[in-house]
């Protein structure tokens, strides 16, 4: 970052500012009005300390990397409108007329980082080329995602909205990573956006013509950067789909019948998805899944000296050696590191993260009893699917990480999904201890905000 940043920066952040005051009225009600601005503010808050971080503690990294990809394509743009614009939306392949360029970019074979590249190179036309208000786009854009989700949890259940606004915005490892010049700010909002696009047009069936483009566009974005997110999240839509439809069926004998069809159906759709979305790649193909995990830990744990790795047992390379530390790498990546693990700021933050998750699962649990709280997850369809959501993306990202440095960044799509459904089952279980008066108290405050919830 250089001087231009430190000038240009504050006049985009109130153009920002402005558009987001001037929409916020289409986009909230009376429950979420004052948590638009706070929730957008944290946003580009993690975006320019995002780059602060990186360039005077870290002294670089991947998100420097793109943007000297970016200063390329920029340059190029500057050269010739039309050459950078074939840089940005034409296919990446051998091209005379643009080699002068992509000869420089060492990402441009990969995929997957050159999508972003050319997100921020868009963006950076629209801001000559800065990096702080490249990284405010791309929290702008993660937040839309992200608020998508946040609406999509309290049409789902009202009553809790001030914990549920916590759980998608305001956990630091989150906003922190989910918010600058990175692959996992697109991701973040992709992922509300396909939510939002299952549940409003799967399951509700309102502003489905929004839903699907939204969940479309999600879901495109998925693919092109971190596939494995989408793998994780569409065998639990597609069970949550199918149980909150199934639910509506009034005959028990009928709900009976269709429900191992249905489970089939799932499960045969979700194989399908993920042999053929991965079909090919070297880094996510399913029938090389385990070697890969065998490869990227042993790299990460070997070559990483900042001292926070960690092992959760050995890897061979099969699907059976990921099923057998699968419990280690749930625990490594929903409740670790713990407070005495921490090396260094960034972990203590993820730590006291981790921290909050043990101390609201473990009172959680404690109140209900284990049992009960099982039984209630079952019994709704938004529990069993974020935390069915949550144990496969754990597994991947825990036996995939090996070390906590990478795995704070891995993990932040969990992290929203995991917090909400725990503040639910909070919610859910202290109006069942209520007496009778206190319950129909809820009954009313949930048909009240259960009404005030509608944004459309």
């Amino acid at each position: 970052m250089d001087l231009k940043d430190l000038f240009l920066t504050p006049f985009y952040l109130a153009l920002f500012y402005g558009l987001a005051f001037t929409v916020r009225k289409r986009f909230t009600n009376a429950l979420t009005k004052k948590y638009f601005i706070p929730a957008l503010s944290v946003k580009f808050l993690g975006a320019v300390s995002l780059g602060l971080i990186y360039q005077f503690y870290y002294g670089g990294g991947d998100t420097f990397n793109y943007y000297d990809h970016v200063k390329i394509v920029y340059q190029a743009f500057s050269d010739s409108p039309a050459l950078g614009l074939k840089l940005i939306f034409g296919p990446a392949v051998y091209d005379p007329l643009t080699i002068k360029y992509t000869g420089q970019m060492y990402w441009y074979d990969s995929s997957t980082e050159y999508f972003v590249v050319r997100v921020a190179a868009a963006f950076a036309i629209l801001c000559f080329n800065t990096y702080s208000i490249i990284g405010l786009f791309f929290a702008a854009l993660s937040f839309s995602g992200m608020w998508a989700m946040y609406l999509t949890f309290l049409r789902i259940y009202p009553l809790a909205y001030k914990k549920l606004a916590i759980a998608v915005f305001f956990l630091p490892s989150v906003f922190f990573w989910g918010s600058g010049l990175l692959k996992d700010s697109l991701c973040m909002g992709a992922l509300g956006w396909i939510f939002y696009g299952f549940y409003h047009a799967l399951i509700e069936r309102k502003s489905i013509p929004t839903a699907l483009t939204l969940g479309s566009i999600g879901i495109y974005v998925l693919i092109s950067v971190k596939v494995y997110i989408l793998l994780s999240f569409m065998p639990p839509a597609l069970l949550w789909v199918f149980n909150e439809n199934n639910q509506r069926i009034k005959s028990a004998s009928v709900r009976l019948l269709l429900k191992p069809l249905f489970l089939l159906v799932g499960l045969g759709s979700a194989y399908f998805g993920a042999t053929n979305l991965t079909a090919g790649d070297e880094r996510f193909d399913v029938d090389k899944i385990g070697e890969r995990t065998k490869i990227t830990q042993e790299y990460l744990s070997t070559y990483v000296s900042s001292g926070s790795a960690y092992n959760i047992g050995e890897l061979d390379g099969s699907l059976g050696s990921i099923v057998k530390v699968a419990p280690q790498a749930i625990i490594v990546s929903l409740y670790r590191p713990f407070l005495f693990e921490a090396r260094n700021p960034v972990m203590l933050l993820s730590a006291l993260e981790a921290s909050l998750f043990i101390y609201l699962t473990v009172s959680l649990f404690y109140r209900t009893g284990l049992f009960k709280g099982l039984r209630l997850i079952a019994a709704r369809p938004i529990l069993l699917f974020s935390f069915l959501f949550c144990l496969i993306f754990a597994i991947g990202v825990g036996v995939n990480s090996g070390n906590f440095g990478t795995l704070v960044r891995y993990k932040i799509p969990l992290m929203p999904f995991y917090l909400a459904a725990l503040y639910i089952m909070q919610s859910m279980a202290q109006t069942r201890s209520r007496p009778k008066t206190g319950t129909a108290v809820q009954l009313n405050k949930a048909r009240k905000f259960g009404s005030l919830a509608t944004t459309e």
